[in-house]
C-alpha cells in the first residue's frame, strides 16, 4: 500500500510509521528518511517556500513509487512533501519504504530520494537576507540519480 501526500502541514514520524507497518506480520525492515530544512553556512536563510501544480506533482511521485517497486520487493511506501513556506530545521520530506529485508527498504528508499531530488516538480525559493531567489538544480542531485542506472 502507497501513501502519497503533499500537504503545508507537518507530519509525525512516529505516526508514520506505525502506519507504514500496520497490518503487515512479514515486515522485516522499515527505513524512513526525513528532510529538513537546514542552514547555510552564513547563518542567512530565513524560510524556504516551496510551490508545485498539485496534479503534475502527484502523478510524478506515483510515478517514482511505481519505478521503486519495478526495482525491490516492496510492501509499503510512503512519501509525504511539504510546501508553503517552511523555517529552517522544518520538516520538510519524509520517505518510508517496508519489506521482508533490509536491503529492499535500504535501497528502494534511497532511490526514492535521488528521483524526489531530480523528478520531483517542486520549486523551491529561498529568502537569504530578505531577498528571494529560486533554486536551481544540483549537478550532484543528478549525478546521484544517474547511479541508479549503472
Amino acid at each position: 500500500m502507497d501513501k502519497i501526500i503533499v500537504q503545508k502541514a507537518d507530519f509525525d514520524l512516529s505516526t508514520e510509521v506505525k502506519l507504514a507497518r500496520e497490518n503487515n506480520s512479514a515486515t522485516g525492515a522499515i527505513v524512513s528518511f526525513v528532510g529538513t530544512v537546514r542552514n547555510l553556512e552564513d547563518d542567512s536563510l530565513s524560510s524556504m517556500t516551496l510551490e508545485h501544480y498539485p496534479q503534475m506533482t502527484e502523478k510524478s511521485l506515483k510515478a517514482i513509487a511505481l519505478k521503486a517497486r519495478d526495482n525491490w520487493d516492496i510492501q509499503a511506501i510512503t512519501i509525504i512533501h511539504r510546501i508553503g513556506e517552511l523555517k529552517v530545521s522544518d520538516q520538510i520530506v519524509l520517505v518510508i519504504t517496508t519489506s521482508k529485508h533490509r536491503g529492499d527498504a535500504f535501497d528502494s528508499c534511497h532511490f526514492i530520494m535521488d528521483y524526489l531530488k531530480t523528478d520531483a516538480p517542486f520549486w523551491k525559493k529561498e529568502s537569504i537576507n530578505n531577498e528571494e531567489s529560486w533554486v536551481e538544480s544540483r549537478e550532484s542531485d543528478k549525478d546521484q540519480k544517474n547511479r541508479w542506472h549503472n
